[in-house]
């Protein structure tokens, strides 16, 4: 796509309708998910939205996808418990589940046109911690890398890695997209060092650079999709 969905300056994309993804992550009391579980788990639930024959072609979720892709990319994760849960799980959408998380992700909805169900979810209370750190990544893996010189909570995160999910998939070929989602869009989140962040930042892997909507300050590079096909070009 020519004009960047995530870049601050205006854009065509700020004249189109504007669309939001939302997310649910699951977050009882007694179980919160680990940061980057949920943060992983995210990500794979954007990418399992925009793989779902509903989303395309003539599906029943296509048109508003098209819609959401056509304005500013705009995914805002909102947390669930209990009855909360059970209630959000009730609308039409997906649950993906990771190790410890679970994520439901719906089709976009209007900026200011949010199910009463999902409206009445709180955004903040979602800051997550890893009881212990995160595994060494198998060679070939996608890795989404945050930036180390970010601070975010844990949903602005799920948000941030969702997007660089989407900037991966977008420069992909069909066929490289079909082998990913086969394999059941394997990836890890991981934090960069900050001199292997410098390194990707300038590798032309694809970078989200936040719009500042929310949290941090607008063009802040927050993640870049390192995807193994994406290195052979």
């Amino acid at each position: 796509m020519s004009e960047s969905p995530f870049q601050t300056e205006p854009n065509p994309r700020d004249r189109a309708p504007q669309f939001v993804l939302p997310l649910v992550v699951r977050v009882e009391k007694s179980a919160p998910p680990a940061r980057v579980d949920a943060l992983e788990t995210a990500a794979r639930a954007v990418l399992v939205m925009l793989g779902d024959e509903r989303s395309v072609e003539d599906g029943e979720w296509a048109q508003v996808m098209r819609d959401w892709q056509d304005a500013r990319i705009r995914k805002v994760v909102r947390r669930a418990r209990g009855a909360e849960w059970r209630r959000a799980a009730e609308l039409p959408g997906i649950t993906v589940t990771g190790k410890s998380a679970e994520v439901r992700v719906f089709p976009p909805v209007p900026l200011d046109g949010w199910p009463k169900e999902l409206a009445k979810l709180q955004v903040s209370g979602t800051d997550l911690d890893d009881p212990e750190p995160p595994g060494a990544v198998e060679p070939g893996t996608v890795v989404l890398w945050m930036s180390p010189e970010v601070d975010m909570t844990a949903g602005k995160a799920m948000a941030q890695a969702g997007h660089g999910a989407q900037l991966a998939w977008w420069e992909l070929s069909d066929a490289q997209r079909a082998v990913w989602r086969e394999a059941g869009f394997p990836l890890a989140v991981r934090t960069a060092p900050p001199q292997r962040w410098r390194e990707l930042t300038a590798s032309g892997l694809p970078l989200v650079r936040d719009a500042g909507f929310t949290e941090i300050a607008p063009g802040s590079c927050t993640v870049v999709a390192d995807h193994p096909d994406l290195r052979a070009r």
